[in-house]
């Protein structure tokens, strides 16, 4: 028997939060289409948010950021403003990494990537979790004093989650995460390991961010792609841990080429900057993406 999902809340909130390291491809017309019609379809009529999120200073372009908005706003689709702007809300970020290191349950990461490498391969044949083989805890077995020894001295480090430490919780034991095609299914976050959550690099991590903001916009229906779908396990934890909502999920399938490839910006997928140049209209750029307007 077909699982039966949960009904659309009233007034649902869905948003599309793309980051600018590029221009908007069919994929992300198609996300951002998806979310759209649902806030649509919710009873009481929904409301349909845009975010940037652009945290990687060093990917992230603020001309991208623009034409993002100039080609949804081509492709007919309307959002409130002011669009929320993750690089503008960093303090927010620390906020909540600092409200979760009170709880001893973050600490610093010192290893490069090399010698992490070095150490799976070290071990084995580890299993992989959604994000490959789990970090193997070298710096969360550091002393106290060596640790702050070295954080004393300057050395970059990243932020990482202590998974064991997160799950002890009793209110973390038993996640789950509701589904609008599929209803209720079990989340289990521990395959992450202790992941990420401040990379050297950039102060906060997606995962972080992401929950953070669906949380502080009120988002009540979380619309992305299928490909982001093993993450929720380690977003419902976040939300969890830190009292946030649990929002409804509804993971859209991708659009693929003629070929049977992820339309993705590193495979060359057409922009929707390129099919307004070579004159497709926004009503055949929306079919293409597949949401033909209705007759």
């Amino acid at each position: 028997m077909a699982a039966t999902g949960p009904a659309l809340p009233a007034g649902a909130v869905t948003r599309f939060a793309p980051s600018p390291t590029g221009l908007l491809h069919l994929g992300h017309a198609h996300s951002a289409l998806f979310g759209r019609a649902l806030a649509r379809r919710a009873p009481g009529r929904g409301r349909f948010l845009l975010r940037t999120e652009d945290i990687d200073a060093g990917r992230c372009r603020p001309e991208f950021a623009a034409a993002i908005e100039e080609d949804l706003a081509w492709l007919g689709l309307e959002w409130e403003r002011p669009v929320r702007r993750q690089s503008e809300h960093m303090g927010e970020y620390r906020a909540a990494l600092d409200r979760l290191a009170a709880r001893g349950l973050l600490y610093p990461c010192f290893c490069t990537r090399a010698e992490i490498a070095r150490e799976v391969a070290a071990a084995g044949h580890a299993p992989h979790g959604p994000e490959g083989p789990p970090y193997p805890g070298t710096c969360r077995r550091l002393s106290r004093a060596e640790r702050n020894a070295r954080l004393g001295r300057g050395e970059p480090h990243a932020l990482r989650l202590d998974m064991a430490a997160a799950l002890a919780g009793t209110q973390a034991r038993d996640l789950s995460f509701e589904e609008l095609a599929e209803g209720r299914i079990p989340a289990d976050p521990a395959p992450f390991g202790d992941v990420v959550l401040a990379r050297k690099d950039v102060p906060a991590s997606y995962h972080l961010c992401v929950c953070h903001d669906d949380a502080l916009q009120g988002v009540t229906v979380v619309t992305r792609g299928a490909d982001l779908k093993p993450a929720t396990p380690l977003h419902r934890l976040l939300q969890t841990l830190f009292g946030w909502p649990e929002p409804l999920y509804a993971h859209h399938a991708l659009l693929a080429d003629a070929a049977g490839r992820r339309l993705a910006k590193r495979e060359g997928a057409p922009s929707i900057r390129s099919l307004r140049e070579g004159g497709h209209s926004p009503a055949a750029v929306r079919a293409l993406a597949g949401f033909p307007d209705r007759r």
